[in-house]
C-alpha cells in the first residue's frame, strides 16, 4: 500500500514538473508554470492571518459562498435520493413504473436545467440550490433503489421470520444491503453538485463564488486568476472525492466499492 501510494505521488510529481517545464520554455502567457498558478492562488485565497485559518477576505467572499451552496444542494440530493430510492426499491410494482421516469431525468444534461431554474426561481442562491439538488438526486436515488431492490432474498426471508418491523428491515438489512450502491451514486451527484455549482454562477447576476471569479478574471483577461480558480477546483474536487471515499471505506468496509 505504501509503494502505491509512493508511486502515485511520484507520477503525479513528474507531471507537474514536465508541466513547469514545458510552460516555462513555451513562454506563453495563455499557459503559466504551475509555480506561477499555485502562487497566485495562495495570494488571492490563503494568505490571510492565522486567526483566520490563513484565509483571506477574498476566500471568505468567493469559496466559502461556492462550498455552502454546493453543500446545501447535495445535501438536499441525499436526503431526498436516499429517501426516495429506498421507497421507490422496496416494491418492485414502484420500481417498474418509475424507472423509466428516473432514467430519462438521470439522462438530462444538467446544465440544460439552469434555464428552468432561472425561469422559476430568478437569479439568486435559491436558484443555485436547487439546480445543483435537482441534478444531483438522480444518481443518488437511481442507484439507491437498485442497491435496495438487489437486497438477498435469502435475507429478507430471515428478517420476515424475524418478524422485523420496517425501521428495523431498514436499519439492519436494507440500508447495509445497499451501501455500496449508495455511494457510486454520492461519488457521481458530488462530481454533479461541483459542476453545477460553478455553472449556476457564471450567470448573470451572482456577486460571489468561483464560479463568479472565473467570469470576472476573464473579463479582465487576468488569465494567472483563472488558472488559480480552476487549480482550486480540482484542489477541492479531489479533497471531498478523498474524503466521501474515507467515509465509504469506514461505513462499508474495504470489501465495498472503490
Amino acid at each position: 500500500m505504501k509503494g502505491h501510494v509512493l508511486l502515485r505521488l511520484l507520477v503525479f510529481l513528474l507531471a507537474l514538473a514536465g508541466w513547469q517545464v514545458a510552460a516555462q520554455a513555451h513562454g506563453s502567457v495563455y499557459f503559466p508554470p504551475p509555480g506561477r498558478i499555485a502562487h497566485r492562488a495562495h495570494e488571492l485565497w490563503f494568505s490571510g492571518p492565522v486567526r483566520h485559518l490563513f484565509l483571506t477576505g477574498a476566500a471568505v467572499r468567493d469559496v466559502l459562498p461556492s462550498l455552502g451552496r454546493m453543500a446545501a444542494g447535495f445535501g438536499i440530493a441525499v436526503v431526498a435520493g436516499t429517501a426516495l430510492g429506498v421507497a421507490v426499491g422496496r416494491s418492485r410494482r414502484a420500481y417498474a413504473l418509475c424507472n423509466p421516469v428516473l432514467q430519462f431525468a438521470r439522462a438530462v444534461p444538467p446544465p440544460a436545467l439552469v434555464p428552468v431554474f432561472v425561469v422559476v426561481l430568478d437569479f439568486g442562491p435559491p436558484m443555485q440550490i436547487a439546480s445543483i439538488a435537482f441534478s444531483a438526486v438522480w444518481p443518488v436515488l437511481v442507484n439507491t433503489a437498485e442497491g435496495v431492490r438487489n437486497t438477498d432474498p435469502l435475507r429478507l426471508d430471515v428478517a420476515a421470520v424475524l418478524q422485523l418491523n420496517p425501521l428495523e428491515r431498514l436499519h439492519f438489512l436494507l440500508l447495509p444491503s445497499a451501501l455500496p450502491r449508495i455511494f457510486a451514486g454520492l461519488r457521481l451527484s458530488l462530481s454533479l453538485a461541483l459542476i453545477l455549482m460553478v455553472f449556476s454562477e457564471l450567470l448573470p447576476g451572482t456577486a460571489d463564488g468561483i464560479g463568479y471569479t472565473l467570469t470576472d478574471a476573464q473579463s479582465r483577461s487576468d488569465l494567472l486568476t483563472v488558472w488559480a480558480a480552476l487549480l482550486l477546483l480540482g484542489v477541492l474536487g479531489y479533497l471531498l472525492n478523498t474524503a466521501l471515499l474515507a467515509v465509504e471505506r469506514r461505513l462499508v468496509g474495504r470489501g465495498g466499492t472503490a
